[in-house]
């Protein structure tokens, strides 16, 4: 599919009725057909006065500070037309209003993509913005990005990635993970317990067909209470058990600090001082918080991550061939920052 320069060609463009998902390929985005109609509707004004050559110096910044993710697809899109971009370091704290990215040449090169660029950014930056706000509260105790099955498949390897831009130390969706360079992590889920009908023997079978790799982390709260689990699963596995995960459900008052530190002290008092008590189900700042001080040792945080709010971010032309120029509101001229880095 060509590019979609004019009103003719969004006309002509048509979506086969076999399409199995609603979600943009590649080649859509890089040939223009997540755009916001205007702007195919300014690329052919400007073609039709003889204006398409004319050059600009735009720049995008958020609308209030976060943690910066997702430029590396902005570069991507950017990287084959005659350009030149500086951007902010991906994984990097900002301000609100500071210049997080700046295109340089012809605007019809780029700002058919303003709409895409726009919301690789903020979509990304509002999931890394909420992890590192996760990782704060954390401290040095370890979480993992849980959040894949809170938002559509298409962008769930997006969010994951993005989370361990923003302080993740991992994500259970297996091309998230892949794309930020890390192998995805998790265990296995209430259905194989409820399938097999026992916690010990799925323990058990987990240690004997998983890799030797791969942690011996046991959900305990399938059947019977959570502490009488974690001892049955400690005696069994022995040395071999990493940790014991919680995840008791809403339905029965989901992980309490009270069942947290019970136990904890029951592993302790049967001498499984070893065994990591890693918590998930619902997880917020307040609760990992109450949770860290008694005991838990990992946390599996999804829709706090997956359900943060995208920062809004805005694209302004700041020059036009070397006037500087704003509109009403904002200041002429490109914004003075020696954080940003010449990429293209």
């Amino acid at each position: 599919m060509n590019a979609i320069r004019s009103m003719k060609q969004l006309k002509e463009y048509s979506v086969k009725g076999d399409r199995p998902f609603y979600s943009a390929n590649h080649e859509e985005i890089i040939n223009g057909a997540t755009t916001d109609t205007y702007f195919v509707k300014t690329d052919e004004i400007l073609n039709k006065i003889n204006l398409q050559n004319v050059e600009v110096t735009a720049e995008i910044f958020a609308r209030r500070p976060g943690v910066f993710a997702g430029v590396g697809e902005v570069i991507n899109l950017l990287k084959d037309k005659d350009l030149d971009c500086w951007v902010l370091e991906e994984g990097s704290k900002f301000d609100a209003k500071e210049p997080l990215v700046r295109i340089k040449g012809k605007y019809t090169d780029f700002g058919i993509y303003e709409t895409a660029m726009l919301g690789m950014l903020a979509s990304s930056t509002g999931w890394a913005t909420a992890a590192a706000e996760v990782r704060a509260v954390c401290e040095d105790k370890p979480f993992f990005s849980f959040g894949a099955r809170h938002v559509h498949p298409a962008v769930a390897p997006v969010m994951e990635r993005a989370a361990i831009i923003g302080g993740a130390n991992g994500a259970s969706c297996i091309l998230g993970a892949k794309l930020a360079g890390q192998e995805p992590v998790g265990t296995v889920p209430h259905a194989v317990f409820l399938i097999v009908g026992d916690t010990v023997k799925v323990a058990e079978a987990y240690d004997y067909y998983m890799p030797e790799g791969e942690r011996r982390l046991v959900l305990v709260d399938t059947f019977k209470d959570e502490a009488e689990e974690a001892l049955r699963v400690a005696k069994s596995l022995g040395d071999k058990l990493d940790g014991i995960r919680l995840d008791t459900p809403s339905e029965r008052g989901g992980v309490t600090p009270g069942l947290v530190k019970e136990v904890r002290a029951r592993l302790d008092l049967e001498g499984h001082k070893d065994v990591k008590i890693f918590v998930s189900g619902g997880l917020n700042l307040e609760r990992i918080q109450l949770l860290k001080e008694a005991g838990a040792d990992a946390f599996g945080v999804g829709s706090y991550i997956s359900g943060a709010s995208a920062i809004d971010m805005t694209m302004d032309i700041k020059e036009v061939e070397g006037k500087l120029v704003a509109k009403r509101g904002r200041i002429p001229g490109i914004t003075n920052s020696a954080r940003l880095n010449k990429v293209i």
